[in-house]
């Protein structure tokens, strides 16, 4: 099992936090929005109906059956590492001797945006981009199907997806069907609070309203946590909203920011000043609440009565991947719980797989124990996936967001 408490390079998260940031915050930091609004800006200057594809109009062939390889791009330190040696990586070797397919495994994503940027030419003019699995948020998966840049998995291929992937994963917006994109880890959005300096928090109206959380409140300024936090706290769904309904949503925002009850917007920068008091209660990710509270147990993650996000990195097959049918074999390898049990033990966020938390019992009964790695029933059924956004909803979301946290 991962060491939770080894210090962590710079951009990943650790237990301290500093100097560097999460790989949360590499999704959807500040610098994210921004950038994000340039991408947006990128994309409509080259012409989206211009650079959207189709299955027909862009046909890509599978070579699996003659190459025994495979290139799989994901981020930085999220996949299991032999701590006795670093250059070994446990269950994927064993994937490469049981399938005898060779994988080139780069960790050459690190931001969204960026990562986007990299593709963009090659997949608008449907070439390949050397790669057969990469992993992306919500979001930024939901854009890709949307352009039609990535293959349909065949099911058939996918037994262990079909009988494990969380249902509260399934019927997701931007892939009704499971069919484009499949959650490699997945990630909770809620409340956080150190009960050293302020009683608990149970609801978001508590957290932006409550006098004696006056300037010691933080939010966070990736839209779609916040927003879909204050949504549900309005009675909306976040998976299904209208316009005047966000509207209604940023207008309580607005109300939090101008009597200075919100401190600032924060990528997850707000750990730090958590752990220390300065900042008494906030909205923040699972992930970072599990590195503090293994520090001091009085900082804890809650989910709101009103509900929680539930957002997830997902495996994708790019148009012009040629080892679609090697991709698959691995995807549905991660599918295994025993497999994804030993996944979860070292990146320590939600495991997307029924039944690895029996499997991680085996492994670490503490980590098996833990909510926010293995969440259940009740907390899933509170757990909400943003609604899946045109470009021109993507804009005028983000647009308004921005003035009103003031990026």
């Amino acid at each position: 099992m991962r060491n939770r408490f080894r210090p962590p390079p710079p951009g990943v998260s650790g237990p301290s936090l500093l100097p560097g940031v999460s790989r949360r915050t590499l999704l959807h930091g500040a610098a994210g929005s921004a950038a994000l609004l340039a991408a947006g800006g990128a994309l409509s200057a080259c012409g989206t109906k211009g650079a959207q594809q189709t299955e027909a109009g862009c046909v890509s062939e599978d070579l699996s059956g003659s190459e025994k390889t495979l290139a799989f791009s994901n981020w930085p330190q999220y996949l299991d590492v032999d701590e006795a040696d670093e250059s070994k990586r446990p269950t994927l070797d064993a994937f490469q001797t049981t399938s005898g397919i060779k994988v080139t495994y780069t960790e050459d994503i690190n931001d969204n945006n960026e990562f986007f940027g990299k593709v963009q030419n090659q997949l608008a003019a449907c070439q390949s981009t050397g790669r057969d699995i990469i992993v992306l948020t919500d979001w930024m998966a939901a854009r890709l199907i949307r352009l039609g840049w990535v293959q349909k998995l065949d099911k058939a291929k996918l037994p262990n997806v079909e009988k494990n992937l969380l249902k509260s994963l399934r019927g997701r917006s931007f892939d009704p069907n499971s069919e484009y994109a499949l959650p490699w880890q997945s990630g909770l959005s809620g409340l956080a609070f150190n009960g050293s300096v302020t009683k608990e928090i149970r609801t978001v109206d508590e957290l932006l309203t409550r006098p004696d959380l006056k300037g010691k409140v933080t939010a966070l300024s990736e839209m779609r946590d916040t927003m879909g936090l204050l949504l549900q706290s309005n009675g909306h769904d976040p998976a299904k909203f209208t316009d005047a309904q966000f509207d209604d949503a940023l207008a309580k925002l607005q109300k939090a920011v101008d009597s200075g009850q919100i401190r600032r917007f924060t990528g997850n920068d707000y750990a730090p000043d958590l752990a220390k008091g300065d900042v008494a209660a906030c909205i923040g990710w699972s992930g970072d609440v599990i590195q503090l509270s293994a520090e001091n147990e009085k900082i804890q993650f809650v989910a709101p009565d009103s509900g929680v996000m539930l957002f997830s990195d997902n495996m994708e097959v790019p148009n012009k991947a040629t080892h679609k049918g090697n991709a698959e074999a691995l995807i549905d390898y991660y599918y295994d719980p025993a497999v994804a049990a030993q996944v979860a033990a070292y990146v320590n966020y939600i495991c997307p797989v029924e039944g690895a938390q029996a499997e991680m019992e085996k492994i670490d009964p503490e980590l098996a124990a833990n909510p926010l790695i293995f969440p259940d029933a009740a907390l899933l059924a509170k757990a909400k996936v943003f609604m899946a956004l045109t470009e021109a909803q993507e804009r005028a979301y983000e647009g308004k967001f921005q003035q009103v946290i003031g990026a």
